[in-house]
């Protein structure tokens, strides 16, 4: 809609379009590098196992000739000697397989990286349309491809020009050298050729990587309405996001509920602020806010914390220092560990004189809040 609408994509493109893009099949990809890639490794892998896949067809091919006639009118021992021969062939040509199909696999972290596309294997019964085929063809895109496939052709044929006028004599001379020396002689002749060949392909590559490059992001580029569209859509409607908002607030506060049963004190303002906090003994740590809250919220947390017997201390200046300056599940700060301290020891020689130890202690009255935690 936004390309309809005549808009200039000046945009680069965001995350989710470059994904949405890869989902797609969209990835740059250069043809030219990889059958630059191919034939280079080919011929390379032959110029070193070339000699020694020679040398063990030729050993095939002398064993098949000293075959005894009674093994030849034999069906059974004809079978097995198929199978055998097939079986060494493929041993021999198998270094060779094993290196290309490795790089196959590798070679597209050359470029766009590996990608598995469901939605590009699907057919695509517009493919299928004559009308769009030829616009294809005769588009840009197929101009470019038919120039690359021209000035490739060109070129190979020019090198090939170049060889043959290079390595011609050396040709005719061949018929003067042994059976044995003349095939070694013409197949390092054919791998030079052709790993020349392979390498005048490199001059394609360089031109044709970069341009890929640039169409594969020129196509991705985006317009000022796709930008804004697509923020809309990963922000989802505003309603929708502060319903959920809700529902995450609604969630949290009924986990911390349910954490206010097993603090050891709520100190509280003691109408307007409620903190409850929860102190282990055996650990390193500083005491812990499990719950917190304002008003109503702190009006729940005292009626749950009543109910499951879990004591009251109504100090307002660390209640609200508690409130502003730590969050649920954190401990507190180092400043306030003193009055906090003090509140602690108040609430255990409570409970030890509940239990009988000991006789009821007075709440302390010289608790002091340091000045940088108090909140007005």
């Amino acid at each position: 809609m936004a390309e309809d609408s005549g808009q200039d994509k000046s945009e680069e493109p965001t995350g989710k379009r470059i994904t949405d893009a890869r989902k797609k099949g969209q990835i740059p990809r250069s043809k030219e590098l990889d059958t630059f890639v191919s034939l280079m490794t080919g011929v390379i892998m032959l110029m070193f196992l070339g000699n020694g896949i020679v040398e063990g067809l030729m050993v095939l091919m002398k064993q098949q000739f000293q075959i005894s006639r009674e093994l030849i009118f034999d069906p059974n021992s004809t079978v097995l000697l198929f199978d055998q021969v097939l079986l060494d062939g493929i041993l021999l040509i198998f270094p060779f397989g094993i290196v290309m199909m490795v790089m196959a696999l590798m070679r597209p972290m050359m470029m766009g990286g590996w990608n598995v596309s469901m939605e590009a294997m699907q057919p695509k019964w517009s493919k299928f349309n004559p009308i769009k085929g030829f616009k294809r063809m005769f588009g840009m895109q197929g101009v470019i491809e038919l120039l690359k496939a021209l000035l490739k052709t060109s070129l190979i044929l020019f090198v090939a020009k170049i060889l043959y006028d290079i390595y011609l004599p050396e040709f005719m001379g061949l018929s003067n050298e042994s059976v044995n020396s003349a095939i070694y002689h013409s197949a390092d002749i054919l791998m030079y050729c052709l790993l020349i060949l392979s390498a005048t392909l490199i001059l394609l590559v360089v031109i044709d990587v970069p341009y890929q490059l640039w169409k594969y992001k020129k196509d991705m580029m985006m317009t000022k309405q796709e930008v804004k569209d697509e923020h809309k859509d990963s922000d989802g409607n505003p309603q929708v996001k502060g319903r959920i908002r809700q529902l995450q607030m609604a969630m949290a506060q009924g986990r911390m509920m349910n954490d206010v049963p097993n603090a050891d004190v709520i100190v509280t303002n003691p109408t307007h602020f409620a903190v409850a906090l929860k102190y282990d003994p055996n650990s390193s740590g500083a005491p812990v806010v499990l719950a917190k809250g304002t008003d109503l919220i702190a009006a729940q947390i005292r009626n749950i914390a009543t109910g499951a017997d879990v004591p009251l201390v109504a100090v307002p200046p660390l209640a609200r220092a508690l409130y502003y300056s730590t969050e649920i599940g954190e401990e507190i700060p180092a400043g306030l560990f003193l009055v906090v301290a003090q509140v602690l020891a108040y609430i255990f020689q409570l409970k030890a004189a509940k239990t009988g130890f000991g006789e009821k202690p007075s709440m302390p009255t010289d608790l002091k809040v340091p000045e940088e935690f108090r909140q007005s």
